[in-house]
């Protein structure tokens, strides 16, 4: 089906059902990675390593979403473009932000590199903690010019209404990890090494399949001459900013958490916090892709002036997040143990008892975590960069932080509940700024909202 015909013409819960089910499952294969290499780490290389892993993983991750700050901030003017029927516009768009992320990887792999022992050292990790920290990064560094790709290729793949494909590419860059994370650790013994070198093989694979259809040009988007401005650029980084502070900040807020582990704590603390990451990841995983697959429809219909139908879709979002979010609660509340215990080697009964109750904790962030994440992936769809990052960075970093202080005195169980207590004030905080945004007329749209869809859309 055509990108125009898949988010114009198709009705709003066929829509949802054909995009939302295989984006929430596309994105939750992609993030696999991230719990294949704490699984292997863990169980295989020791704790140590373990510990080294949750220190270096935020700083990987930010270099990771220097990539996806352009993807998605790409992809919001695409949409629209596309919406507008603006072709040799959204094609211009899509070869800028190709080209910027390969050079973008390459200057942030340069700067991961020689920076790893200060990072370490800043992070106050000694010993073989340190080195194999350093190690780790830079492993990473080193494939970051032909890694990055992958996070934004999905999105072009949606965009072109190609979902099964960008959800069939996830699975197999998953898939591709878990053996070569087998293969590097078990069977070639490469230590800490192995694991960032298998999940940048199978990055790297996937990146290239997913080029092949856009040179061949048999996509909506196709490669051009790139004609680059600076405004072009700043249109990507204004759009592309909510996500990008928010995955950033949220890595910072990691950092600082993790210094105050190693100090209350210890490395115990450090590697229980990163299960619990790992486990949280899943729900929100899920959330990101129901919400991020959705925001081509919502930018091709708020570019076509169908009002009505965006917010159609925005209503089957929320819907399914609470749900989503909420069953993810209930799973954890009922096997934490077992959750817990897939990242833990033998002898590491201690972890495993702290990890469970924390996880009972940490689990609660469930209960409001949807709401505000649906809104923010909304006002990204509309191109309203500043209410999405004024919710992203209070999320991931102004108020988790000043809740590490004045939840401090309950000790490591005040860590735990930082995520629950936060998702609780932001959640009020976008409901403030829906209103207030409402009573300005920011959502008013004087275009006609009758989308050929709507006639045959019962709900």
């Amino acid at each position: 089906m055509k990108s125009f015909d898949l988010y114009i013409k198709t009705s709003a819960i066929k829509l949802f059902l054909m995009v939302a089910v295989p984006g929430a499952v596309s994105m939750v294969a992609s993030s696999l990675w991230g719990i294949f290499d704490s699984i292997f780490v863990g169980n295989f290389l020791g704790d140590n390593a373990f510990a080294a892993m949750n220190l270096a993983i935020p700083f990987v991750l930010i270099n990771f979403s220097l990539a996806d700050l352009i993807g998605v901030g790409s992809a919001v003017p695409i949409s629209i473009a596309l919406g507008k029927n603006q072709n040799k516009e959204a094609n211009n768009y899509f070869t800028c932000a190709c080209i910027s992320i390969v050079v973008v990887g390459f200057i942030s792999g340069i700067a991961l590199y020689f920076s790893a022992p200060a990072i370490l050292w800043a992070m106050q990790a000694e010993g073989e903690v340190a080195e194999l920290g350093i190690k780790y990064l830079r492993t990473y560094a080193v494939f970051s010019p032909f890694t990055t790709l992958i996070f934004a290729m999905d999105n072009f793949l949606r965009i072109c209404g190609k979902i099964k494909s960008s959800m069939a590419l996830n699975i197999t860059m998953s898939a591709v990890i878990l053996v070569m994370q087998y293969l590097c650790i078990c069977v070639w013994k490469l230590g800490i090494a192995g694991s960032p070198i298998a999940v940048s093989s199978g990055m790297i694979v996937c990146a290239v399949i997913s080029l092949i259809p856009f040179i061949q040009k048999k996509l909506t988007l196709q490669f051009c001459i790139p004609r680059f401005s600076f405004r072009i650029f700043g249109q990507f980084v204004s759009s592309g900013s909510p996500n990008f502070l928010s995955n950033t900040a949220a890595r910072i807020t990691s950092i600082l958490i993790n210094a105050v582990l190693l100090r209350v704590g210890g490395t115990s603390a450090v590697s229980v916090y990163g299960i619990l990451v790992n486990i949280g990841d899943i729900v929100q995983q899920l959330l990101y892709g129901t919400c991020d697959s959705l925001q081509p429809a919502i930018g091709y219909n708020w570019g076509a002036g169908y009002f009505d139908r965006v917010k159609r879709i925005v209503k089957y979002c929320l819907i399914s997040s609470a749900a989503i979010s909420l069953l993810g609660m209930f799973v954890m509340q009922m096997f934490p143990e077992t959750f817990v215990s897939l990242f833990l080697g033998e002898n590491s009964e201690e972890i495993l008892s702290v990890g469970v109750k924390a996880l009972r904790l940490y689990c609660l962030v469930n209960i409001f975590r949807w709401f505000p994440f649906a809104i923010q992936g909304f006002l990204i769809a509309l191109d309203k960069p500043l209410p999405a990052t004024v919710l992203s960075v209070s999320n991931t970093f102004a108020v988790p932080i000043l809740l590490l202080v004045v939840l401090y005195p309950l000790g490591l169980n005040g860590i735990w509940l930082n995520s629950a207590v936060t998702a609780l004030i932001v959640s009020v905080l976008a409901i403030f700024i829906l209103l207030r945004m409402k009573r300005r007329g920011d959502f008013d749209s004087n275009a006609s909202t009758e989308s050929p869809a709507d006639k045959n859309d019962m709900v």
